[in-house]
């Protein structure tokens, strides 16, 4: 439920009548297809609602370091981190003063980038009245703004170098299995605890007493199941709950998000999924030089299938998972003949594939399955740029102020803007736990 302050809308309330729309209170008429201004007051309403709208969306800003948008000083904004002072073991002497100490504070520059989104209106929307089509304009822009950001910030977060493949039982993302006869690696209360171990390990810092986790709700799904989860309706102190907070498990404090990182695998071509293999052998010299895929013996591997121009564009550059007689091989495609039923492949199998082995997606787990990301942070892990001070602005053009593009005065727009940048700061304060799940087979 929301409250408004009618008075922002106009001078005095605004009245239909039949040659325009009145103020009730001086009397004045804005014919229909002319508009008056925004107030200050309107202007700062729709503002301040959009970063109402945006804010909740922002799961993967919530922990970050913040700072304004720099004003004037060009592209660059910079994040500061302190480095942690040294042991002092040296004994005190007696009646000397020992030598001071240093603050010793690196910077991280980021480049800052633009990004938004507006809807047009048509001219029935009279901005001089209270309509609500500009309210859930607004509100739909402020969902769309947040979202925005929020994956902006994710991808940078995404990137980290300290990764964890569920307990650790495997050592890439390929291997992880979901839903299998022979076990999978979903979410569990021990691969959470061996990345809290990591961070302690690194001296990272908790956030109000414990790390945060950010985690996608089906791998929540998998994770509550286990006895020691404490449901956030069940905290003693319901006070500075984390927005999109679930629960705690190994003093990690969860935030559920729809928004959480999955890696996805695209199916291998427009009618499935999978290929099927039919033979493999080495390209000959002149098969090489025609398949122009850079210097090098190469490797090709007819399929089954007819591969489309569209489905081959999306295929080089891809990893594929080969299933060769129940040993699985995992290869780079670097092109594909012009009849499309032969792959060219960067590198060797160490097994040959059989006719009728099938072919997985290879970018995300076992077999093609998604892979779900769970972030455990410190404090003083990454840092993002503010909302208020620029970084998210509400704006509006009514009807008319086109000039000549606009010559019927037909066309209105709402809209956003944004300037964001997020960047890691202490790579060891942050792990990415990469597992399979229960929904993600």
């Amino acid at each position: 439920m929301f409250n408004f302050n009618l008075q922002l809308f106009a001078a005095g309330d605004a009245v239909n009548t039949t040659a325009g729309i009145a103020n009730a209170n001086t009397g004045n008429v804005t014919p229909y297809g002319e508009t008056g201004g925004l107030s200050n007051e309107m202007k700062t309403y729709y503002s301040d609602y959009l970063i109402d709208m945006a804010e909740p969306k922002l799961v993967h800003d919530q922990f970050g370091q913040k700072c304004p948008i720099p004003k004037g000083n060009g592209k660059t904004i910079e994040f500061r981190k302190y480095d942690p002072l040294p042991k002092m073991t040296q004994p005190l002497t007696e009646g000397v003063t020992p030598s001071g100490q240093k603050l010793d504070m690196g910077v991280v520059s980021a480049e800052v980038k633009q990004y938004g989104g507006f809807i047009e209106l048509s001219d029935i929307l009279m901005l001089t009245a209270i309509d609500n089509n500009l309210v859930q304009a607004t509100k739909l822009l402020g969902g769309q703004a947040g979202r925005t950001l929020d994956t902006i910030t994710r991808e940078v977060l995404s990137g980290g170098t300290n990764v964890q493949f569920a307990e650790g039982q495997v050592s890439s993302r390929n291997r992880l299995v979901g839903g299998k006869d022979s076990g999978n690696h979903y979410l569990s209360v021990d691969a959470v605890r061996r990345a809290v171990r990591y961070l302690k390990k690194m001296n990272a810092e908790t956030i109000n007493g414990s790390f945060v986790g950010i985690i996608h709700p089906d791998t929540a799904y998998d994770l509550m199941s286990d006895p020691k989860w404490v449901n956030v309706k069940t905290y003693s102190d319901p006070e500075g709950i984390y927005q999109g907070e679930i629960g705690k498990i190994e003093n990690v404090r969860f935030v559920e998000s729809s928004e959480a990182k999955i890696f996805h695998a695209e199916d291998l071509c427009a009618e499935s999924r999978t290929l099927t293999a039919e033979n493999y052998t080495v390209l000959d010299a002149e098969e090489n030089a025609a398949a122009n895929c850079g210097s090098g013996s190469l490797y090709k591997l007819a399929v089954g299938e007819t591969i489309t121009e569209e489905d081959g564009a999306r295929l080089v550059g891809a990893t594929i998972q080969i299933n060769c007689s129940n040993q699985y091989e995992s290869a780079k495609v670097c092109g594909i003949n012009p009849d499309g039923s032969v792959l060219y492949l960067e590198a060797p199998l160490m097994i040959a594939p059989s006719s009728g082995d099938f072919i997985y997606p290879g970018e995300a787990g076992f077999e093609g399955c998604d892979v779900y990301s769970t972030l455990i942070i410190g404090d003083n892990a990454y840092g993002t740029t503010e909302l208020s001070g620029g970084g998210l602005t509400h704006i509006i053009k009514q009807l008319g102020s086109a000039g000549t593009a606009d010559p019927l005065n037909q066309r209105a727009t709402a809209g956003w803007k944004a300037t964001k940048a997020a960047v890691r700061l202490v790579e060891p304060y942050m792990i990415r736990i990469e597992t399979a799940s229960t929904f993600g087979n």
